[in-house]
């Protein structure tokens, strides 16, 4: 029996490879996170002796690394905690992988490009992070690279799943507002964390090691994502297509992310969903 770590199984992602895992008998999963719970074992993956001590001694054929600060705004002024959760912890469970023969797959984002580009980017692509989310995230990816043996690294964008979501933001908003504002001059990629776990499960048992864009196919603004969300839900909110300038954020966003899944199509047989199906089956299954 193959055993699998799982670090951040309470987001969306980790909650999603559960589901997928769950109908495997030949899997035993790990679930760890910071918060305790039913089958979850508290696991700060700053903290490097306990990393190293908790992965010695479990013995997991491969760790997924969901665990992240997420939050961007946030990150400009919590700084050392995004550096700690998004670099150091990717670096700690990288040397107890290449400790213990594990393979790493590590999940990072779009946001390591500045979005100045307008086209899909791909693998080999200069990489330019505008916000502290994006430089913490890259310095992760870096850190994987130089301390884990066997790593895949997969970066996705917009992601979706059973958790706190732009899409359960916008139905909320819709139960009490008769028009929102979304911005219209942002684009990127809207993915399932369903369909995120499927590409993770299909690479991990492989030595097809290296970096992947994993997004769904095609792409939008934030305003057009809003707008089909509320289509799909029959939600007769009006979108109010914005700019960036008119939209107050504390954090510089890129305005160009769409991601390329490059090196999949090169090396591999498996396709992502288009966004417009990955969302329709999301809102079919969870509402």
């Amino acid at each position: 029996m193959k055993k699998i770590m799982i670090t951040g199984c309470n987001g969306q992602l980790g909650r999603a490879l559960n589901s997928l895992y769950e109908k495997e008998q030949n899997i035993e999963i790990i679930n760890t996170d910071v918060f305790p719970g039913d089958h979850i074992t508290p696991l700060d993956i700053t903290d490097v002796d306990a990393v190293l001590s908790f992965v010695k001694e479990r013995k997991p054929d491969a760790i997924i690394n969901c665990a992240a600060h997420t939050n961007v705004d946030k990150c400009e002024t919590d700084i050392d905690n995004a550096y700690k959760i998004n670099a150091v912890g990717p670096r700690n469970l990288s040397l107890a992988a290449t400790e213990t023969g594990a393979k790493l797959m590590h999940i990072s984002t779009d946001y390591v490009f500045p979005g100045t580009e307008s086209r899909a980017l791909t693998e080999f692509d200069a990489v330019g992070p505008v916000s502290m989310y994006g430089k913490t995230k890259l310095a992760g990816e870096n850190f994987v690279k130089e301390f884990s043996e066997k790593h895949f690294i997969i970066r996705t964008a917009w992601l979706y799943g059973d958790g706190k979501n732009f899409v359960k933001t916008m139905l909320r908003l819709a139960q009490d507002h008769d028009e929102v504002s979304v911005v219209k001059d942002q684009f990127g990629t809207p993915t399932s964390a369903l369909e995120l776990a499927k590409a993770i499960r299909y690479l991990l048992p492989t030595e097809n090691y290296g970096l992947f864009h994993g997004t769904c196919e095609g792409s939008c603004s934030w305003a057009d994502f809003a707008a089909e969300i509320f289509r799909l839900a029959k939600k007769y909110t009006k979108v109010n297509y914005i700019t960036t300038e008119e939209f107050a954020s504390p954090t510089k966003r890129p305005a160009y992310s769409i991601l390329d899944n490059y090196m999949l199509r090169l090396t591999t047989d498996f396709t992502f969903a288009p966004w417009q199906e990955a969302i329709a089956e999301y809102m079919r299954d969870a509402f």
